[in-house]
């Protein structure tokens, strides 16, 4: 599921605005007061002493700063965000990771066990819901990664937790599926049936999408240190949960183009949409470790490139997959660049494509890839965006416009792309338009904050 708000986030209420007490949520997935505004969270996990926050924007202008009951520093409060509708009331509701609070006292040094408090949608906005943890906590650092989507089809959105420091190599654990219980999945789950080291961080990425079209969602697991046959490769794994079946994927799975090394960090970041219009999900796989340089030196940042899978009848296939990297785009391939650090999909023209927006952090750029109905991505007319901050491009947004103080309708609406340089604590943005081809308006400054705000946006 992607992520939250809307171009407009400071602008006044329109006029005429129905009093709350007289308003229902309207089911708009990325509307936490049912106004039919998006709504934008900005996580800043380093603020107050590492205590963490996160920032909500609502699309009315109001700002609320989230933090946790008896916050303590060093928890991380916003080390993952995802917003979903988890108990179908068609507002959409906020989950937030804290990844490095302690059940107990704090471990000098040590991973945190990790909680995940939920914030539900209402008309008045988000207040505080349950939290979530797991029932043996160790050094889990649960609530380190999160998604949201519908994997058992009945209209309301389950919630994944990533503890990718999980004793077993990494893990995930899904709630609210139909007749479920919370459903722990490891590499050594019997449907998974994979080799698992302690230092895989299965988990420390995730994302859904129906890569299939059957109204179900699949969950993707990234596992950007995991040593399938070479140390830090990494490997992403496909799962459908519902019918516990599993499928490993790795730069030397065949059709994927590339190959896989050493450090690459294959799946250290994961992104779903439809960039070719055909109705099912398709999946983009960062692997920032990618040297494409001469003289690499083992685990240094790579130059990186970007992995595309599209889906089918049949799920997600590598047949006519498709290997990114600034060697064939705008961009100058650098040793440091990490590109594909992180990603986003989004309608930035209103065509009914998704594009796909790479984030180069070392660069301080994004680039910018159209999607098309024949093939998908394409690199005519591709962007690259320079912006403000040491690290512009590390961490992205895709979100719909609020324009000219429209609602939500049933109009397929134009996505904006919000950026963060989070060592700066810059959060930018960039509208997108319903001009024929890939254009997006001038990079502006949307808000500032501290403690690596805009450290994730869901």
């Amino acid at each position: 599921m992607n992520l939250l708000l809307a171009a407009c986030l400071v602008l006044p209420l329109a006029s005429g605005t129905t009093p709350a007490a007289a308003r229902a949520c309207g089911g708009h997935p990325l509307d936490f007061d049912g106004d039919g505004r998006p709504d934008l969270a900005v996580a800043a996990p380093y603020d107050g002493s590492r205590a963490g926050s996160v920032t909500v924007m609502y699309g009315s202008g109001k700002k609320v700063k989230l933090t946790q009951n008896g916050a303590e520093p060093g928890d991380s409060f916003g080390s993952a965000l995802a917003v979903g509708d988890f108990n179908g009331d068609k507002c959409a509701d906020l989950a937030v990771g804290v990844s490095e609070e302690f059940v107990g006292a704090r471990v000098p040094g040590g991973d945190g066990n990790g909680v995940v408090q939920i914030f539900n949608g209402s008309v008045d906005g988000l207040v505080p819901g349950k939290e979530l943890a797991l029932a043996k906590p160790s050094s889990d650092r649960f609530g380190a990664s999160l998604a949201a989507g519908d994997l058992d089809g009945d209209g309301k959105d389950e919630l994944v937790v990533g503890a990718p420091s999980h004793r077993s190599g990494g893990a995930v654990t899904v709630y609210w599926m139909k007749g479920r219980k919370p459903y722990q999945i490891t590499q050594k789950t019997s449907w998974v049936r994979q080799a698992a080291s302690v230092t895989d961080q299965w988990g420390a990425a995730l994302a859904t999408g129906d890569f299939d079209g059957d109204g179900k969602d699949e969950l993707v697991v990234g596992a950007p240190a995991d040593s399938v046959t070479l140390d830090g490769q990494g490997s992403v794994t496909v799962l459908d949960v519902r019918a516990k079946r599993a499928r490993l994927l790795t730069q030397s799975s065949p059709g994927i183009k590339g190959a896989s090394e050493k450090w690459d960090a294959f799946g250290a970041s994961l992104a779903t949409g439809d960039f070719n219009g055909d109705g099912r999900s398709d999946l983009a796989i960062g692997v920032p470790g990618e040297g494409l340089s001469a003289n690499q030196r083992a685990m240094d940042y790579g130059d990186g490139t970007v992995d595309v899978l599209y889906g089918s009848r049949g799920g997600l296939t590598t047949r006519k997959s498709e290997a990114w990297s600034q060697n064939t785009l705008k961009g100058v391939a650098r040793y440091y660049d990490r590109f594909g650090a992180s990603l986003a999909a989004g309608d930035f023209n209103g065509d009914g494509h998704d594009e796909l927006a790479i984030g180069v952090p070392g660069e301080k750029a994004v680039q910018v890839l159209a999607g098309r109905a024949s093939g998908g991505l394409t690199r005519v007319g591709n962007l690259l965006i320079k912006g403000e901050g040491r690290d512009f491009g590390a961490a992205l947004a895709a979100v719909p416009l609020s324009e000219r103080y429209r609602t939500l309708g049933a109009r397929r609406p134009v996505y904006g792309l919000v950026v963060a340089a989070p060592d700066q604590g810059l959060v930018m943005y960039a509208p997108g338009s319903r001009k024929a081809g890939l254009k997006l308006g001038k990079v502006r400054r949307l808000s500032r904050g501290t403690g690596l705000y805009g450290y994730t946006f869901g």
